[in-house]
């Protein structure tokens, strides 16, 4: 079972899609350390493929049996996709793909098979390398990352991965959108500029690369809503930033401010007595002795009678402007580190001041499973 928790819009409504497939795991894919571009032009559909094939594998989980003195005392599988980053046999997958495995295989078009051990992972942008136990010498050409901030609503994509266990499947479509906010676990962190497609993705397609027409990878599969055929992906450049440093043998640490919030709808506005000009995010719960905890946000409280009220309004970031959670997170990850400082503009009792704030690193425990930062 793979649990995928997916914002779709910019309010607080959280959607939740819980994909089971015989034990075929949902996943995602991702992109190689080169910037480079082997293609000057777009190709056709066929050339595309041909260019890729041989570069895309199988990943299969075998674990054991949780009770091995059970009536289930079979090995269970489950299936995902990868892709080779770089010619020394490393792979690039999900972490939920590969999460606690004991062995994994991975198979490649022709039908090679070969053994590989998990060199890291991340589980907030749920990405993993693994690499190939055997010394290859005629590995296939690895993958190459595009640049998914030059991505445009409209743009043909392809996607390719082994959906329920189906070799080396096709499905093509377009980006549909652009900025998503994506979260892949129960800790309640999200995935920024998560990319939207229209290109089929089912059980078994997550590792799989989302491919321009170029042959570049811009995005890595790891979602889908049906009804609806709406696909979900992280971006290369996420991809980018974390899979250098998994390869290193170093956690990625992401920064974290320790709050969860709602953009400001006129509703909201209203009932806070907030001029509708504002815009930002409301925030309503603070985790104890977090970033925000320690440079004095005000969370959400309850009066005497039982009626909730909103805390500070986050307006800005740096001087950023904030509209809605997405452009809050998607800010502290791309231009903040651990320990550095961020000043946050808020609104609060009818004039904006400014709290300096010294990120932290997200904790690994579960805190709450709503969408924070």
């Amino acid at each position: 079972m793979s649990k995928i928790i997916i914002n779709i819009n910019s309010s607080t409504i959280v959607l939740m899609l819980i994909f089971v497939a015989s034990g075929t795991f949902f996943g995602i894919a991702n992109a190689q350390n080169s910037t480079e571009t082997s293609n000057s032009k777009n190709l056709s559909l066929t050339e595309l493929y041909e260019l890729v094939e041989k570069s895309i594998v199988q990943v299969t989980k075998t674990s054991p049996p949780a009770n091995p003195l059970g009536p289930d005392k079979e090995n269970s599988t489950s299936l995902g996709t990868g892709f080779i980053y770089n010619d020394t046999g490393y792979i690039v997958t999900n972490n939920h793909v590969v999460e606690n495995a004991p062995f994994l295989d991975i198979t490649f078009i022709n039908g090679d098979r070969y053994t590989a051990n998990i060199t890291g992972t991340d589980p907030f942008s749920d990405l993993a390398v693994i690499k190939i136990n055997e010394n290859l010498t005629d590995l296939p050409k690895a993958l190459v990352i595009g640049n998914s901030s030059k991505l445009r609503i409209g743009d043909q994509v392809v996607a390719i991965g082994h959906p329920f266990g189906l070799e080396s499947s096709m499905t093509t479509g377009i980006i549909s959108q652009i900025g998503r906010l994506l979260s892949v676990d129960e800790k309640g962190f999200s995935i920024p500029n998560a990319i939207q497609t229209d290109a089929l993705i089912n059980p078994g397609n997550s590792g799989g690369p989302l491919l321009n027409m170029k042959g570049e990878v811009i995005g890595v599969n790891t979602a889908g809503i049906f009804p609806g055929n709406i696909g979900l992906a992280v971006p290369s450049d996420t991809v980018l930033r974390i899979i250098p440093a998994l390869i290193e043998g170093k956690n990625y640490t992401h920064p974290w401010l320790g709050v969860t919030g709602t953009t400001l709808t006129a509703d909201l506005a209203k009932r806070e007595n907030i001029d509708r000009s504002q815009k930002g995010i409301l925030v309503d719960n603070i985790v104890r002795d977090s970033p925000a905890d320690l440079g004095g946000l005000n969370g959400s409280t309850i009066n005497q009678y039982g009626e909730k009220r909103g805390g500070d309004l986050i307006t800005a970031v740096d001087g950023k402007q904030i509209i809605k959670m997405e452009d809050l997170i998607s800010y502290l990850e791309l231009n903040k580190s651990v320990n550095e400082n961020a000043t946050l503009s808020i609104y609060r009792d009818g004039e904006t001041i400014d709290k300096q704030i010294t990120l932290k690193s997200r904790p690994t425990a579960p805190i709450t499973n709503q969408t924070q930062n």
